[in-house]
């Protein structure tokens, strides 16, 4: 099988790290993947914003508990955000997975294409983490709960441009045990017309 699929065919998101560093040469090849994903027009306006500083990862954990600990969720309520209300209840709680690294991509509030851009970049994140042997797991909180006042002056302080929106982050590091296995696809998803 062609390399490229099989590293999109075999990606899974990881949940659980080991509390070793990737390397910086990885970290810069992870992050050049990701500016080479397409933009709208061209325009590349994405921001990465990388941390690993355990003591700011750990003020993020504990917005996002705060965040949550004030959701108000109704029958209408994502039902992810159901359960991460309920499980940021547990003090252990921990949003990215106690991952040694965690990607935040933002962009341009104004920008009409913002998410999609993003998202692209994202993927190639997670894709390259792979093809380097580092797991990875896409992470919404940010997202949800950036524009909360403590939240978003915790993400204007990592650098996160004002006028940027949080559209997804990425945990990043080693896996701690066996990679899960691949759920079965979903029928009924596709249509060719010729």
């Amino acid at each position: 099988m062609n390399e490229i699929i099989e590293n999109l065919l075999t990606r899974r998101s990881i949940r659980t790290y080991t509390k070793e560093q990737i390397l910086d040469t990885e970290l810069a090849a992870i992050i050049e993947a990701a500016k080479y994903a397409p933009s709208g027009g061209n325009s590349q306006s994405w921001h990465f914003t990388i941390v690993q500083n355990e003591e700011k990862l750990n003020q993020l954990n504990s917005l996002v508990r705060e965040s949550f600990k004030d959701l108000i969720v109704d029958d209408r309520t994502y039902r992810s955000k159901i359960a991460g209300k309920k499980a940021a209840e547990n003090s252990k709680y921990n949003f990215y997975y106690h991952a040694p690294t965690l990607i935040i991509v933002s962009n341009d509030r104004e920008y009409s294409n913002a998410m999609a851009d993003s998202s692209v970049a994202l993927q190639n994140i997670f894709l390259a983490a792979h093809s380097l042997q580092i797991g990875s797991c896409w992470i919404n909180q940010l997202t949800w709960f950036g524009d909360e006042p403590a939240m978003r002056e915790m993400l204007t302080s990592l650098g996160i441009p004002e006028n940027y929106k949080v559209c997804g982050a990425a945990a990043l590091g080693y896996a701690a045990g066996n990679q899960p296995k691949a759920t079965p696809r979903k029928e009924g998803t596709v249509t060719i017309i010729k």
